[in-house]
């Protein structure tokens, strides 16, 4: 499937650090709910050590993309690693003693994962030919994808036999690989001893997002979507799942259906290239409007499944091509800096989504919400499409700068 995009060492080395870290990120938040299970831990300490962790990743971001333009991105993702690695340790030691420690630990952890997130994408645009880009990056959210469905069932066996500080001391461990294993990048990039001038440096950043429409509209659509429709989907699944239809097993297999939709995605998109590309993406992305509308609808089980897996596969149609029109179009000297634009929005924004999304579904009922989220879903990317440069994903105008390379 993406055999010639993994042919280099480089990259071979760039996917196996992204999927450590990948797999440390996503493993945290599911050791810290075992704990709460054997009761390390309460709800409540699980919830501030979550929200910690969100806060350094958001404040972690777009310094990161100010420092990896500025400085070699191996640097800045082997200290991001350091930082995460070094701090997983402190909250195994916090658990069931400190929640202080483990508050502060988790915002370490969460500035080393926001800070990796700008750095692999501009280092992805200098390890990776152009040509072959679009297979890079799907077979590196393929990683995610097979890591957020193997990787459950593997933590929970192992959990039977070690405790929830020995697991939380392994994504240490994932951490230090990912810190180790970057290669080196072909960039340019002009060290100083000047100080890095970050607001200066980032809004010069947010002139090179403004240049390009075609991102600016791509990315609020992705905003509109992740604040409305994920977050509406991740409080109201599981209230459906058990009011509806009486089961916790319709959670479950959504959640399945959705990750194996996405896998399909990336598996199509690291072969297919549609000429419209831009608004396929967008259509892809649409179609997450299917999952809210299910759970709006008196329909059966298997079409609320159904309605996930359309979701997921949409979702990485609308990624690779958008990840990899990001890599080609942006000047590579502002790459890690519109990048951090675009994580900052869409998962800042969710955590954001799912504090406002209970408590309308509370006072409005989820019949309403759903509704109204479904809508934005399906008109967010279509507005984005009237944009003329959303067909390619592509510049009207050649973009300024040389190839960085």
């Amino acid at each position: 499937m993406t055999r010639s995009a993994l042919r280099g060492k480089d990259f071979l080395r760039l996917w196996a650090s992204s999927t450590a870290s990948g797999l440390a990120t996503w493993a945290l938040p599911f050791i810290l709910g075992l704990a709460v299970l054997d009761r390390s831990i309460g709800a409540v300490e699980l919830g501030v050590v979550l929200a910690a962790r969100t806060a350094g990743f958001l404040v972690a971001v777009p310094v990161a993309g100010v420092l990896a333009d500025r400085y070699p991105r191996r640097r800045i993702l082997l200290w991001a690693g350091l930082v995460a690695a070094a701090a997983s340790p402190l909250i195994a030691l916090g658990v069931g003693r400190s929640t202080v420690v483990m508050a502060v630990a988790a915002a370490a952890v969460g500035a080393g994962q926001g800070a990796c997130r700008p750095a692999y994408q501009a280092l992805a645009a200098e390890v990776v030919a152009e040509d072959r880009r679009q297979q890079a990056n799907a077979a590196m959210t393929l990683s995610v994808r097979v890591t957020t469905l193997v990787a459950p069932g593997l933590t929970a066996l192992v959990a039977v036999f070690v405790d929830t500080p020995v697991l939380l001391i392994a994504t240490g461990v994932l951490w230090l690989v990912a810190a180790v294993l970057p290669p080196a990048g072909t960039a340019r990039v002009a060290v100083t001893t000047t100080r890095p001038r970050f607001t200066a440096d980032f809004v010069d950043g947010l002139r090179e997002a403004r240049r390009h429409p075609w991102f600016l509209a791509g990315l609020g659509a992705l905003t509109a979507v992740i604040a409305t429709g994920y977050s509406a989907t991740g409080v109201a699944l599981p209230l459906v799942s058990r009011d509806r239809y009486g089961t916790e097993a319709v959670l479950a297999a959504a959640l399945t259906a959705y990750t194996l939709g996405a896998l399909v995605g990336a598996v199509l998109m690291a072969r297919w290239r549609p000429r419209a590309q831009g608004w396929v993406a967008l259509a892809g992305l649409g179609v997450y409007g299917f999952a809210p509308l299910s759970l709006l609808l008196p329909v059966p089980a298997a079409v609320v499944v159904g309605a996930y897996v359309v979701a997921g596969l949409g979702i990485e149609l609308f990624n690779v091509p958008w990840f990899t029109g990001t890599q080609r179009e942006v000047e590579p000297a502002k790459l890690a800096r519109v990048s951090s634009l675009d994580f900052l929005l869409s998962y800042g924004l969710a955590p954001v989504g799912l504090a406002l999304i209970a408590p309308a579904i509370d006072h409005f009922g989820a019949r309403p919400v759903l509704a109204v989220c479904a809508v934005v879903c399906f008109a967010a990317p279509a507005a984005a499409a009237l944009v003329p440069s959303t067909r390619e994903f592509r510049a009207a105008t050649p973009r300024v700068g040389g190839p960085g390379r």
